[in-house]
């Protein structure tokens, strides 16, 4: 999912897609910030919530079958219509609703075919695609579903351009510096996809795949560097609430009883604010947050 981010291959509109990996992630006009720091902060969001990520086609589905923007109209219908149990992947896989596309030899090489992660089955189409039309089985058909039955050297080629374009493009963050900046398993990430490989392991060794565990991160030293760095950003914040109430309140030679009595109420809180935040344990009321990106906060 996150090489996929991390590529953005569709290059999507912001004007369609907003603030993400299609929109003002990728576009510098509308981000002033590296797209280093975005990823860190989506990954440990996605890493925290346990937030699944599902994609729709866009374009060819193979030589046979092209796809517009009616696709993004099916998918909400058929989306919206399944049980919050029904979308999570572990239950479409145990389910034969979607099936892992795996690596195969094609022509003495082996084609990467698992970066495509998982895809749906003739069994998630009848089992949900029906609950919008009548004949499922004639929306998505199996050589839509399997784009390699069409033809194989279609679908070779459309694999090695997405892992070529993902190796040059993370490849950019080694050239750019970027690759400082990310959080250990984005770096690990990105050496994956520009070289192959990462301390010897691969995207599908066990000990790379930990790395993007709820465990791994809440153990981490840097995610408890994070969570330090936000408690600095709230002091510095409440330091400056409490300095304007009180610069305030010495600026105004009368007061009524209630404006008063709401200055005080405020500047108690500031303080009670300053001083939670001022604890040896402060970090740890952050504790399931994103944190701060301690490269951002001065």
């Amino acid at each position: 999912l996150f090489m996929d981010f991390v590529a953005s291959l569709t290059g999507k509109s912001p004007s369609t897609t907003g603030a993400g990996s299609e929109g003002a992630l990728t576009k510098s006009p509308f981000n002033c910030l590296r797209p280093v720091h975005d990823l860190n902060d989506a990954l440990i969001s996605y890493i925290l919530t346990g937030a699944n990520g599902f994609s729709s086609a866009a374009g060819h589905i193979g030589r046979k079958f092209r796809v517009e923007h009616d696709i993004s109209l099916i998918v909400p219908e058929v989306w919206c219509r399944m049980h919050l149990h029904e979308r999570q992947p572990e239950w479409l896989l145990n389910t034969g609703c979607l099936e892992s596309v795996r690596d195969f030899k094609w022509e003495g090489r082996v084609i990467p075919a698992s970066r495509l992660g998982f895809r749906i089955t003739e069994q998630f189409v009848q089992r949900f695609f029906g609950r919008v039309f009548a004949d499922p089985g004639a929306v998505f058909t199996e050589e839509m579903l399997r784009p390699e039955m069409q033809n194989t050297q279609d679908f070779v080629d459309g694999i090695e351009h997405i892992v070529e374009v993902q190796q040059r493009v993370a490849q950019s963050y080694f050239t750019d510096g970027s690759l400082d900046a990310a959080i250990p398993p984005l770096q690990a990430l990105l050496h994956i996809m520009a070289h192959g490989t990462w301390n010897g392991l691969t995207a599908t060794s066990p000990e790379f795949r930990e790395m993007f565990t709820l465990k791994y991160l809440t153990e981490s030293d840097w995610y408890r560097v994070r969570l330090e760095a936000k408690v600095n950003v709230d002091r510095r914040l409440w330091e400056k609430h409490t300095r304007d109430i009180r610069q305030f309140m010495g600026s105004r030679l009368k007061l009524q009883s209630s404006e008063q009595a709401n200055l005080t109420r405020k500047l108690a809180l500031a303080e009670s604010e300053l001083l939670r935040l001022s604890q040896s344990d402060a970090a740890s009321h952050y504790f399931g947050t994103t944190g701060a990106d301690p490269l951002l906060v001065p």
